[in-house]
């Protein structure tokens, strides 16, 4: 199964992320790849650099970024991996790693389910 992590901070300090936690978090990384399950990963750029396309009523419109959300979805990561929890296992150390080496960031991470082939064949 294939899941897609969206990571958003909620409350961020004012000093940037020390060198132990870019260390750790990139030492994460490798051991998830060598283990099989990091697929992709990368930062995302403020949504202030987006735009939203919405379909209303049969009308499409665009709309330029900063959008109004509080919290600013800031990473993704994709995982290949056997289980829903093993997905959480991953995000939750990911997550840790942020708790125990930047003091005062604050954040949540969706997991989403991303569907393959295999759910949509005949029968699924």
């Amino acid at each position: 199964m294939r899941y897609m992590i969206t990571l958003k901070a909620t409350a961020k300090p004012t000093t940037p992320p020390p060198a132990e936690l870019m260390e750790a978090i990139t030492a994460l990384g490798q051991e998830a790849t060598a283990a099989g399950a990091l697929l992709d990963t990368n930062g995302l750029a403020p949504s202030a650099e987006g735009a939203r396309v919405e379909l209303v009523g049969g009308k499409l419109s665009v709309t330029d970024g900063p959008f109004a959300e509080a919290k600013e979805l800031i990473s993704y990561a994709l995982y290949q991996v056997r289980s829903k929890e093993e997905a959480i296992e991953w995000t939750s150390r990911f997550l840790k790693l942020h708790r125990d080496l930047w003091d005062g960031w604050e954040g949540e991470a969706d997991i989403w389910r991303v569907f393959g082939p295999e759910d949509f064949a005949p029968g699924a």
